[in-house]
C-alpha cells in the first residue's frame, strides 16, 4: 500500500509537471505573436500606444524564387538578422504574375502566400501580402483582379494580428496621384469590408516616390492606412528625403515597404554611405523599412549570394555584400 500511495503521488506530481510545461509552451508561443498594429498621426503603435518600427525583408517574385518563403528561413532572419517583418512580393503583370498566369498558377501563388502568413505567425513576425504592379504601370489596369484578391485575403486573414496588406507596389508609367487614390479608395473599401483594422499600404506615384503628391490629398474616411515611400540609395538621396519630410510635415504616414542601397534597377554598386544616411533618417522618424530582395538572383540587390544555394542558415559568407552590410545594421 505504501509503494502504491507513493507511485500515485510520483503520477500526479510527474502529471502536474507535465500540465505546467504545456501551460508554459502555450504562453510562451501565444506571446510570441505580433500583437495587432495600428496608425497614430504618422507613426504606426501597438495597443499600448507605444511606437513600433517594423524593419525586415521582401521576397523576390513569388513565382520566380518560392524556395524562400518557408518556417526555417523565417525564424532565422527572426532570431539571427532581427527582423520583425518579411514581405511576400506576389507580381501581377511579370511571367507568372497573377494576373497574366493560369488558374492553377493563381492557386499555387494563393498557397505560398497562405504558408508565408502562417510560417510568419509562427516565427513571431507581421507579414505584408502585396499586390506587385511593376510593367502594369497604372493600379487601374487590373482593377477589377485586385478588388477580387484582397476581398478573398481580407476574409481569410481578418483574425490575423500580423498581416498588412500593400495594394499597389509601385504606380508609374504617368499613373498620376488621382488615378491611383481612385483606385485606392475601391480596394480599400473592399477590405475594410472584411476587416475593419488591419494596417493598409498605399502606393504613391513615381514608383512610389511622391509621397508629397499624396499628402496634399490623402484618402479620407479610413483608418490604419500608410503611403509607400521606395528608394535605392545609389540613385535617390537628399532630395527625395526632402520630399518625404514634407509628406510628414504634412502629417502623411510614411512607410517604406521596399528600398535597397544598389542603383534603382536593383543592379549597380552599392552607395553604402547614402545608404546610411538613409536609415539614419528612417529610424530617426520611426519609419518602418523592408530591404529588396530575399533570393540568390545575380545583381546587387539581391541579399544572397548567387553561388549560394542554402534557402535558411546563411553564414556571412553566404551574404552578398548587400546582405552583409543590412544584416550588420540590423544586428
Amino acid at each position: 500500500m505504501k509503494k502504491g500511495r507513493k507511485y500515485l503521488i510520483w503520477t500526479a506530481g510527474m502529471l502536474l509537471v507535465f500540465l505546467l510545461a504545456v501551460s508554459f509552451g502555450s504562453t510562451k508561443a501565444e506571446a510570441a505573436k505580433p500583437s495587432a498594429l495600428h496608425v497614430e498621426g504618422t507613426r504606426l503603435v501597438n495597443a499600448k500606444g507605444r511606437t513600433v518600427q517594423l524593419r525586415g525583408v521582401s521576397t523576390h517574385g513569388l513565382s520566380w524564387f518560392p524556395q524562400y518563403v518557408n518556417q526555417k528561413a523565417f525564424t532565422y532572419m527572426k532570431k539571427k538578422w532581427k527582423i520583425n517583418v518579411v514581405r511576400l512580393a506576389m507580381y501581377t503583370a511579370e511571367y507568372n504574375g497573377y494576373c497574366t498566369g493560369d488558374d492553377q498558377n493563381r492557386k499555387n501563388l494563393e498557397k505560398l502566400i497562405d504558408k508565408g502568413v502562417r510560417y510568419a505567425a509562427k516565427a513571431g513576425l507581421y507579414v505584408i501580402i502585396d499586390w506587385h504592379i511593376l510593367s502594369d504601370g497604372n493600379p487601374g489596369t487590373y482593377q477589377t483582379q485586385a478588388v477580387s484578391f484582397f476581398r478573398k485575403m481580407a476574409k481569410k486573414y481578418k483574425g490575423y494580428s500580423n498581416v498588412l496588406y500593400e495594394i499597389c507596389n509601385e504606380p508609374n508609367g504617368g499613373a498620376g496621384w488621382g488615378t491611383i487614390r481612385s483606385y485606392a479608395d475601391t480596394v480599400v473599401k473592399t477590405i475594410r469590408k472584411y476587416d475593419k483594422k488591419a494596417v493598409i499600404l498605399v502606393g504613391t506615384p513615381t514608383w512610389s516616390q511622391d509621397v508629397d503628391e499624396a499628402a496634399k490629398d490623402p484618402l479620407k474616411g479610413y483608418g490604419n492606412l500608410m503611403y509607400t515611400l521606395h528608394f535605392y540609395a545609389g540613385t535617390h538621396g537628399q532630395y527625395l528625403r526632402d520630399k518625404a519630410q514634407a509628406a510628414l510635415n504634412a502629417g502623411l504616414p510614411l512607410f517604406v515597404s521596399e528600398f535597397g542601397i544598389s542603383d534603382a534597377s536593383g543592379n549597380g554598386g552599392l552607395n553604402m554611405e547614402e545608404g546610411k544616411q538613409w536609415l539614419d533618417f528612417l529610424d530617426k522618424n520611426k519609419i518602418s523599412y523592408v530591404a529588396w530582395n530575399l533570393s540568390n538572383k545575380d545583381e546587387s540587390s539581391a541579399l544572397i549570394r548567387s553561388s549560394c544555394q542554402k534557402v535558411t542558415g546563411w553564414k556571412k559568407d553566404d551574404l552578398s555584400d548587400w546582405g552583409r552590410w543590412y544584416a550588420a545594421r540590423l544586428s
